[in-house]
C-alpha cells in the first residue's frame, strides 16, 4: 500500500508538472507528447502492478519437506478450491463406524478427479517463476497418497462385492484392515490440505477439518463405483 501512495503521488506530481507544461507554452506538439507518455506511464503502472502487488509469498512444512510458494490470485483460487473439495470429503474426516466404504472409495476417486481435473487442462495457471507450485501439492495428493490407495483397495472391496452380493462389507474379512488404513491415509493428506489452505490465505484452515460435517462423503454416492486410477 505504502509503494502504490508513492508511485501514485510521483504520477501524479509528474502530471501536475505537464498540465503547467502546457500551459505555459500552449504547445500542442507538447500536449501530444505529454499525452502519450501518461497514456504508457499508467498501463505499465497496471501491469506492474498486476504482476507484482498480486503476489504473495508462503513457506509451509509438508511431511518434513520445507517450500516456498510464490502464488498469484489466480493460484490462491485455485488453493482454496482445492481445500474445500478435501475439507468437505472423507479424506479428512473420520468415517463413522457404520459409514460405508464403497462410499468413502467413491468420495476419494471423486477428490482424484477433480485435483486431475486442472492438472491435465490446458486452462491451468503457468507455474510461478520462483517457488513451488500450489498443483505441486496437488500432484502429490493425487499420485503419491490416492492413486495407490484406490489401485489396491477398490479391486479388492469390488471382488467381495461380486463373489457375495447378499452379504454387507461389513462382513468383509477386509473391513478393519481397510479403516485401519484409511485412518492412516487420513493422516499423511491433513498436512497437505492444511498447507493448501494456508496459501490460499484461510484463517485457521486446520479448524475446518475438525469440524463435524453434515456427509463427509459430499454427494458422491450417486456413482455405480468409481473406476480404478490408470
Amino acid at each position: 500500500m505504502a509503494t502504490r501512495t508513492v508511485l501514485a503521488a510521483l504520477v501524479g506530481g509528474a502530471v501536475g508538472i505537464a498540465a503547467y507544461s502546457i500551459s505555459r507554452t500552449g504547445g500542442q506538439r507538447l500536449s501530444i507528447v505529454v499525452g502519450c507518455l501518461i497514456g504508457v506511464t499508467l498501463v505499465l503502472g497496471a501491469e506492474l502492478y498486476r504482476r507484482s502487488a498480486l503476489l504473495k509469498d508462503a513457506w509451509l512444512v509438508v511431511l518434513r519437506r520445507e517450500k516456498s510458494f510464490r502464488t498469484r490470485t489466480d493460484m490462491r483460487q485455485a488453493a482454496q478450491d482445492m481445500f474445500f473439495q478435501a475439507a468437505t470429503r472423507v479424506a479428512t474426516h473420520p468415517l463413522d463406524d457404520d459409514g460405508k466404504l464403497r462410499e468413502a472409495l467413491t468420495s476419494l476417486k471423486t477428490l482424484f478427479d477433480l485435483y486431475g481435473e486442472p492438472l491435465e487442462s490446458d486452462s491451468a495457471p503457468p507455474p510461478p517463476s520462483r517457488g513451488s507450485s500450489v498443483y505441486e501439492l496437488a500432484l502429490d495428493i493425487r499420485d503419491a497418497e490416492l492413486a495407490p490407495f484406490l489401485a489396491k483397495w477398490h479391486p479388492r472391496l469390488r471382488a467381495f462385492e461380486e463373489e457375495h452380493p447378499e452379504q454387507d462389507e461389513s462382513e468383509w474379512e477386509e473391513n478393519a484392515v481397510f479403516r485401519a488404513e484409511l485412518r492412516s491415509l487420513q493422516l499423511r493428506l491433513r498436512p497437505y490440505v492444511i498447507g493448501l489452505g494456508e496459501i490460499a490465505g484461510i484463517p485457521d484452515p486446520s479448524g475446518y477439518l475438525h469440524r463435524p460435517v453434515q456427509s463427509a462423503l459430499s454427494a458422491t454416492t450417486t456413482d455405480s463405483g468409481p473406476r480404478e486410477p490408470e
